[in-house]
């Protein structure tokens, strides 16, 4: 093993004994990790090169993969470490050479009962068909949710189960499921592409790593109609947002025709995003959930989402709760601070501190 494999693996078992979910490795810097959210430096480590670091890369990445960076100077890739881990590599170039950001990937599939999930969140699992989101920031965790829905899909039913992905993060076992995993460059020339094929190749389930073009939505919500379930992220914070985005997308012309498919075929909303916890010890997910019934289609048709939120506040017994309700539970329950809640939903502080007072004089 080089010396600079033997350095990076160095601080990867550290990184996961401190629980980071990110590894940087920067040239003209010593390597740091994302750990409970906050970058920290391996001070004990030394200053990386961009020698080092292209070195480090042509010992991981598969020669095409190498080829692809080389040429296009960035490059999204899976690595497997050996009887260690499984990460998602992104390498790119900037001022003062090469940068490799590392995202830890358990080998097991998450547990749904590990998760701390919320309860009604298992509902997307048993569709039958429709378009489920998950929504949220970058590292908010929504690959991990993903997984352990197709997890639990393959635990229960036998269905044929197809994944699009750039790259693949979490390698799926056949268990009573058909699965069959695509990444995008390698298998594939685009989501939008292998999306289309899917509607020839009787899929009962879809996962889409990734859900931003006018086509890739639009091809999306098709496949949800004709009769898949269809799981997809979405890198927006809120079920009306993300409803709002994706209609947003589409010329005005258009606009009116993808709110009428959505009404139809949106089966679930999740919002979800990472908190520092009280006890400073880690961070814990926090959640919005919405699931479509009569009242939100018709608000989604006439174009009045702004209204679904009070659909959320009433829809407990549906399993619907909005980011605010959630908070309260969790600063309720001694799990995270009132200042940590409001940091992060700033645009809403007003609604939680009044959702905290009308509580606390119950």
């Amino acid at each position: 093993m080089s010396e600079i494999a033997q350095h990076v693996y160095k601080i990867m078992q550290q990184g996961k004994v401190a629980d980071a979910s990110d590894l940087f490795l920067c040239a003209g810097q010593k390597p740091s990790a994302r750990i409970h959210g906050k970058v920290q430096t391996f001070e004990a480590e030394p200053v990386y090169t961009t020698e080092m670091l292209m070195e480090y890369l042509s010992m991981v990445l598969v020669p095409g993969d190498l080829e692809i960076f080389k040429k296009d100077q960035e490059i999204n890739a899976a690595v497997d470490i050996p009887n260690f881990s499984r990460f998602r590599l992104n390498a790119f170039w900037h001022l003062k050479g090469i940068s490799i950001v590392m995202r830890y990937i358990p080998t097991e599939i998450p547990v749904f009962e590990e998760l701390g999930l919320p309860e009604s969140l298992r509902k997307c699992a048993h569709f039958k068909n429709g378009l489920v989101l998950v929504t949220g920031s970058t590292g908010s965790g929504k690959s991990t949710t993903l997984a352990s829905l197709i997890n639990m899909i393959n635990q229960d039913y036998q269905k044929h189960i197809i994944t699009i992905e750039d790259p693949i993060e979490f390698v799926h076992k056949n268990n009573k499921c058909l699965i069959e995993q695509r990444e995008v460059g390698e298998h594939t020339h685009s989501f939008h592409a292998a999306l289309a094929s899917t509607l020839r190749e009787a899929t009962d389930v879809v996962l889409l790593g990734e859900m931003r073009t006018l086509e890739t939505i639009s091809m999306a919500v098709t496949a949800a109609e004709t009769g898949s379930l269809v799981f997809a992220t979405a890198h927006t914070n809120g079920a009306i947002d993300t409803i709002n985005r994706l209609v947003d997308v589409f010329p005005a012309g258009q606009q009116n025709q993808i709110r009428q498919q959505l009404a139809a075929s949106l089966r679930a909303i999740v919002w979800q995003t990472l908190v520092p916890k009280k006890d400073g010890n880690g961070r814990v997910a926090t959640f919005e959930m919405l699931f479509k019934n009569y009242a939100v289609s018709s608000m989604m048709r006439d174009q009045k989402t702004h209204q679904i939120k009070s659909i959320m506040q009433m829809g407990l017994k549906e399993g619907m709760f909005t980011m605010e309700r959630y908070l309260l539970d969790l600063v309720q329950s001694g799990q995270i601070s009132e200042e940590a809640a409001i940091e992060c939903i700033p645009e809403n502080t007003e609604d939680f501190k009044a959702l905290l007072d009308s509580n606390s004089q119950e």
